[in-house]
């Protein structure tokens, strides 16, 4: 149990005790005052009053301690996510700055801080994209996009970007009689599927099997839906995970992270009219995420 989470139960049992004794005190105020009106109803509006700031005091304190643990969590995950590629990009040049190596090593030590570099862009991005997307209120660069070729586009990317085979990731339904084609933002749109990939390629288990599904649910709504074999998500946390900052660890688990991926796919979804919901039906039993969005129809 964390330090904030044993200050979290002493404010409760606090407020249960302060409550339980202003309860008392306005039953025994009852009791003396029972036949004096006026005494009697400023005594109960009093007390009653006293006890309502109580709950709301520590309900608003219990939360401002959440929040800023869940703020503290992602301040040391973004500083480890900065500083390990920066620690292991500096080893590399330190290495080529003081002996000599091989044309094959060297090529080995470029293609590593390449990757390094990569990520150490992408978890910039989604630290400024997550500050903007708090911002952003209208969709902005609307036009038509064709999910199929999208998806196509971005599962690609994911397989390059963690080395990957075909068969990790598996697209279904891309061979529809007509394209699925909504109205949005294609840079938007490309970052919330890439991040639901990434999501699901960071919580599969060894080597990830992942199936992309891209469906017309509806006359009027298109999926795009990402199905792993991960380590799953307990139902109690499937409507926290949206949130930003929070990530679900599992036990014994490590998973690198900054929490705002999922919280950048929501805010993607709400902006297009849409919508991103998760599904799962318990720890190791794997993850499904949906990202639904109004469909164009001719």
């Amino acid at each position: 149990m964390t330090r904030r989470q044993t200050a979290s139960i002493v404010f409760v049992v606090l407020c249960i005790v302060l409550v339980a004794a202003a309860v008392t005190l306005n039953i025994g105020w009852i009791l003396v005052n029972g036949r004096r009106l006026a005494p009697l109803v400023l005594g109960v509006t009093t007390f009653a009053l006293i006890i309502a700031g109580l709950i709301v005091y520590t309900v608003f304190l219990v939360r401002e301690m959440g929040i800023t643990e869940q703020q503290d969590s992602f301040l040391n995950s973004v500083t480890h996510e900065l500083k390990t590629p920066i620690a292991s990009i500096r080893l590399y040049l330190e290495t080529l700055q003081s002996r000599e190596v091989g044309d094959a090593q060297r090529k080995e030590f470029y293609r590593h801080m390449l990757q390094d570099a990569d990520r150490l862009q992408h978890t910039v991005e989604q630290v400024l994209r997550a500050g903007g997307e708090r911002q952003k209120r209208k969709l902005e660069h609307r036009g038509p996009v064709d999910l199929g070729w999208l998806v196509q586009e971005c599962v690609d990317t994911a397989r390059m970007r963690h080395h990957l085979a075909d068969e990790a990731i598996t697209i279904v339904g891309s061979d529809l009689q007509q394209p699925l084609v909504v109205n949005g933002n294609v840079e938007d749109l490309r970052t919330a599927i890439a991040n639901l990939l990434d999501n699901a390629v960071k919580y599969s288990e060894k080597q990830p099997q992942i199936v992309v599904q891209i469906a017309g649910a509806t006359p009027d709504t298109a999926w795009v839906r990402v199905k792993d074999q991960g380590v799953g998500i307990p139902k109690a946390q499937l409507g926290r995970i949206f949130n930003r900052f929070y990530r679900f660890q599992p036990l014994g688990s490590k998973v690198k992270g900054t929490g705002l991926g999922l919280y950048i796919v929501r805010s993607i979804a709400k902006r297009h009219g849409g919508r991103v919901f998760a599904e799962s039906t318990g720890e190791n039993k794997g993850a499904t995420f949906t990202l639904e969005l109004p469909r164009v129809t001719n």
